[in-house]
């Protein structure tokens, strides 16, 4: 199997990249002049670094034209207002270019690694108050003043392939919820596990739905080599509240537990003091608005789809904490 991985140099990108060579296929790995490329430095004689944009036709297509699967994973992941033109050109324009290439090039499968952000989220004005809210496959995208300008994006993304799907293209979905992995702790979700360490005394009264990024590679790998098309499917190993999370990340990093719970009024407060440090120094926020609303939500969703599917186990948000938070101690 001759594969392309978009977004290569990053936390799900490379543990994809890292499935395909562990089961000896060859892979070709997108990457931006210049990127960093530690999460996936190690060599292998299967492994070929392709420089590209999914903004640049020309070179997609070069990376596309020789391979058999294609496994999207390039998105930006962003809730700072500034960046957001970025981000719906990457996210929709450029996976638009990934599916259009795709289908000129007859591309056996492309596999779209989308995100929970981009099913929605219901208006919480239609809830019933007190009520669960738990969230399949069937959950359809509306207007909600729940859904960031991130989960725009990437909806919009997912009705390019979608479009595709309807146009030909052998393709899935996945959503995955909170991906939790060895990275780089100054990015992404790995940040969660930087933020315990440093004794950060806050935490918020939402609930976090996470999963492995071994999990997600490993579905990802599944779905490729698969006869599944044409479906979604979300990925979630469990749900558990943010206080939960960070004592299990603190005792495994042997520091300090947060003690100091924010509520939605303090919340408020925090990414407003933020929005002005961050304007008068430079520097992105730790936390936005968007980030504040996400953290405070109760919604979790259920992954019994993907386990019926390919008859698949998900690794225990224990067993993930451990292992990752043993691997960056290691860096320390």
């Amino acid at each position: 199997m001759k594969v392309l991985i978009t977004g290569a140099t990053g936390l799900v990108g490379s543990a994809v990249a890292r499935k395909f060579l562990s089961e000896n296929h060859e892979v070709s790995a997108l990457t931006r002049p210049g990127a960093d490329r530690r999460l996936l430095a190690e060599e292998h004689p299967k492994l070929t670094w392709v420089e590209g944009d999914i903004l640049d036709i020309l070179s997609l297509e070069k990376a596309i034209e020789s391979v058999d699967y294609v496994v999207h994973t390039a998105a930006v992941v962003s809730f700072i207002p500034r960046e957001r033109k970025m981000m719906y050109k990457v996210n929709a324009e450029g996976t638009a270019n990934v599916v259009n290439v795709c289908l000129k090039y007859k591309t056996q499968k492309l596999v779209h690694v989308s995100s929970i952000a981009a099913i929605g989220r219901p208006d919480p004005r239609k809830l019933s108050a007190n009520r669960d809210v738990v969230l399949d496959e069937e959950q359809r995208w509306e207007d909600s003043p729940e859904n960031s300008e991130y989960a725009k994006t990437k909806h919009m993304a997912e009705l390019e392939v979608w479009r595709g799907i309807a146009e030909g293209l052998n393709a899935v979905i996945v959503n995955p919820t909170i991906i939790l992995g060895e990275g780089d702790w100054e990015k992404s979700s790995t940040q969660l596990f930087r933020y315990v360490y440093r004794e950060k005394p806050f935490y918020t009264e939402g609930i976090a739905n996470v999963v492995d990024v071994q999990d997600v590679a490993e579905i990802v790998y599944r779905l490729a080599g698969s006869d599944i098309a044409g479906e979604r499917f979300l990925l979630n190993a469990g749900s558990i509240s943010y206080q939960n999370l960070f004592n299990m990340i603190a005792d495994q990093m042997r520091r300090k537990r947060p003690s100091f719970k924010v509520g939605k009024g303090l919340a408020g407060v925090i990414w407003r003091v933020e929005a002005v440090r961050t304007w008068l120094l430079g520097t992105k926020p730790l936390i936005t608005r968007e980030t504040a609303q996400s953290a405070a939500r109760k919604i979790t969703y259920d992954n019994g789809k993907v386990r019926k599917a390919l008859d698949f186990q998900f690794q225990s948000i224990e067993e993930t904490v451990s292992r990752i938070s043993e691997s960056l101690l290691g860096r320390i």
